[in-house]
C-alpha cells in the first residue's frame, strides 16, 4: 500500500473510531487528530522540551502495545506525532491524540506495531520544562 493510501486509510480509520466511541477531536493541517478532556493550567510544551508524561498507547481495536506511567523524555526523541501532538497540551492536561502511521512509524513494522496502524495515545501531561 503506497503512503498516500495509508494515510487516506489512516483518516478513514479515526474518524470511524470517533464515530463510534462518539467523541469530538480536532484535525491538525499533518492529520493528526485531538481531543483535550482536561484543559491544564499549565505551559505548553515546545518540540525541544523536556516532558514528564503518562500514556496509555493503543490500537483502534482498544488492544495496549504500550504504556508507562511516569515517562520523562525529551520532546526531540519522540515519535513525530507525539512531538505535534503533544504541544496541543497544556502541562496539566488529559486528552486522547489519534496519530496516523506517517506521523509515527510509517510502513515499517516496529515491534508489535504493524506498518501502516494508527496509533492512539491517553495522555496525560505531567510536567513541561524548558530546554
Amino acid at each position: 500500500m503506497t503512503k498516500r493510501n495509508f494515510r487516506h486509510k489512516n483518516d478513514e480509520e479515526i474518524t470511524a473510531y470517533l464515530a463510534d466511541n462518539k467523541l469530538e477531536a480536532q484535525k491538525s493541517d499533518s492529520g493528526i487528530y485531538y481531543h483535550i478532556s482536561k484543559e491544564g493550567e499549565g505551559k505548553h510544551p515546545t518540540c525541544t522540551s523536556n516532558i514528564t508524561i503518562s500514556y496509555i498507547g493503543y490500537f483502534t481495536d482498544g488492544n495496549i502495545f504500550d504504556q508507562n506511567e511516569r515517562l520523562e523524555i525529551n520532546m526531540a526523541d519522540v515519535i513525530a506525532g507525539w512531538t505535534e501532538g503533544i504541544q496541543y497540551f497544556k502541562e496539566g492536561g488529559e486528552g486522547i491524540l489519534f496519530i496516523p502511521s506517517h506521523l509515527a512509524y510509517g510502513n515499517t513494522d516496529f515491534g508489535l506495531i504493524p506498518a501502516g496502524t494508527v496509533l492512539i495515545f491517553d495522555i496525560q501531561l505531567i510536567g513541561v520544562d524548558a530546554v
